[in-house]
């Protein structure tokens, strides 16, 4: 149980890897805050988690992190509720329009920047301002294959994971001195419902190589949900500790980490974004 006596909150609650790692802190003594934009799905997630775990353990407000006023009001009544917060999941997200960035709708295209970054900073945001008091806290953003790969066709998502991910390095240096802990996770390729919408979307707009993977993840079941919720737990308690400023993937990497190697972590670039110069690929030339 080691997470009994912290508090999270968590984004993008209601269905997939949201609600897979409401569980999962539970199940390690949390209590949780479950947010999503759709307040029926909410309240079926809140009901199912409740008489597991206990209703006094589990509270939801639908908001729309893209929304300044929902997002206030969500940390606003989450704190009077519980008491206190010492956890923020940053996972709500969406693909966005799908097709060249020249045929894309560009007001949905700019939605999904505003939910997938501009309303994941804004959450963090005010996790901070409450961490800082407390000196104390633990930012968790999901990233995932858009923030490592480039992805012809779902542009707004590749651009905004990958700023997650840089965004998440910059925030770690800004709170280390609070005892603030921010890391990125990739939970690993997920059979969730933005896999069925890559799929229905078709190769023409996504491009016929990521189709071809998502179709392929549909048949074989991708990566289980359990084990991106099982780092979240990892990194949100209190064996991670001084752990921040990484991009830790769930299937590949191997966490939970030594003291040997969490402090080789701290002391170098790994599992941070990086530009390859041409040294980094054996070659001769590149310096000036």
């Amino acid at each position: 149980m080691s997470l009994t006596g912290r508090t999270a909150l968590i984004t993008g609650a209601s269905q997939g890897l949201g609600a897979a790692i409401a569980e999962h802190f539970l199940a390690d003594g949390a209590n949780v805050v479950l947010c999503a934009r759709s307040a029926e799905d909410l309240e079926a997630q809140r009901n199912r988690l409740a008489a597991v775990y206990g209703a006094d353990r589990v509270w939801a407000r639908p908001a729309d992190v893209s929304i300044k006023s929902d997002v206030d009001a969500l940390f606003d009544e989450a704190r009077s509720h519980l008491g206190h917060l010492d956890i923020l999941v940053n996972n709500a997200g969406v693909y966005g329009p799908m097709d060249s960035i020249d045929a894309v709708d560009w007001g949905e295209w700019m939605e999904a920047i505003a939910i997938n970054l501009i309303g994941t900073a804004y959450c963090a945001r005010k996790a901070v301002m409450i961490f800082k008091p407390q000196r104390y806290g633990k930012i968790l953003m999901v990233s995932g294959g858009g923030a490592t790969n480039p992805l012809p066709g779902i542009s707004a998502y590749a651009a905004s994971k990958a700023a997650i991910v840089r965004f998440t390095e910059t925030l770690a240096l800004e709170t280390r001195e609070w005892n603030i802990d921010v890391n990125a996770i990739a939970p690993g390729a997920l059979m969730t419902r933005l896999t069925d919408q890559l799929i229905a979307a078709g190769p023409e707009r996504v491009g016929a190589t990521l189709h071809a993977r998502m179709v392929k993840l549909k048949q074989e079941g991708g990566t289980p949900l359990a084990l991106g919720a099982a780092l979240c737990g990892y990194l949100a308690s209190a064996e991670s500790d001084g752990l921040t400023g990484r991009l830790i993937a769930a299937p590949w990497d191997p966490w939970p980490f030594s003291e040997e190697h969490r402090r080789e972590i701290t002391e170098s670039d790994i599992y941070t974004l990086r530009r390859i110069v041409p040294k980094d690929r054996g070659k001769a030339w590149g310096d000036r």
